[in-house]
């Protein structure tokens, strides 16, 4: 039976690092709210009565009865099955760490155009934003990326992949991670990189992956926009 992933339809949003995954892995799945009726069918999951494993929000997989929630999560349970992280113990525990991380990376740049409220629209914030995409690109973004670039370049098995000496979905991840910044802040970013060579390289090698590659030549590669995680607001782009 195929995975059933159920996100968000029109935005690749936090979906997207279960997608790349999923791609990568040549799995068989379906993203069901791109189906018709599939944004119902994902509700309706959510408010099951009774339903002990009823997710908060999405993004979901479905495996057969197995409902899993949260991408760090869904990456866990599906890295052994996919060949995407290592058979070691201590390093698959490492590899859930820097996703973890990632969320928390992921969290801080949504808030860069929401730091007031979720509910109200960017516009309604905006002065907030202001201020907050400020401190973000001086403060935040390189302590991340610049976290990442010393767990690459340290990996003691090379730094061509994040952990151990064989691609892992948190490498995929911050894949996303360096293509979403690029969009929504493409002249900080365009300053920075050259901080950081090595997720830059691991960037350029993931991309040039044969199913990436015809991945991101397909339909099923959702455009980024600004109703997504990562959003492209000019006012709020500036070099760090």
């Amino acid at each position: 039976m195929p995975y059933k992933l159920y996100y968000w339809d029109g935005i690749p949003g936090r979906g997207e690092f279960v997608r790349l995954a999923l791609e990568e892995a040549g799995a068989d799945y379906v993203d069901i709210a791109r189906q018709p009726g599939g944004t119902n069918e994902m509700l309706k999951l959510m408010k099951m009565p009774g339903g002990a494993a009823a997710p908060f929000a999405p993004p979901f997989l479905v495996n057969g009865d197995l409902v899993i929630s949260h991408v760090a999560n869904i990456l866990f349970y599906l890295g052994p099955r996919l060949g995407l992280v290592a058979e070691d113990e201590g390093l698959r525990t490492f590899t859930n760490g820097l996703q973890l991380t990632i969320t928390d990376f992921i969290a801080e740049i949504h808030d860069t155009h929401h730091p007031i409220a979720v509910s109200l629209y960017y516009e309604d914030q905006k002065p907030e934003a202001l201020r907050r995409s400020a401190d973000f690109l001086s403060e935040r973004l390189p302590k991340f990326l610049g976290y990442f670039e010393r767990v690459l370049t340290q990996n003691p098995s090379g730094p061509e992949h994040m952990v151990g000496d064989r691609l892992s979905y948190v490498d995929l991840s911050l894949f996303q991670v360096v293509e979403g910044l690029r969009y929504a802040f493409p002249e900080a970013m365009d300053a920075y990189e050259t901080n950081i060579p090595g997720l830059v390289a691991l960037h350029d090698a993931v991309r040039e992956r044969p199913r990436i590659l015809s991945y991101m030549a397909s339909e099923r590669r959702l455009a980024f926009n600004e109703s997504c995680v990562f959003r492209h607001y000019p006012e709020l782009d500036r070099q760090s």
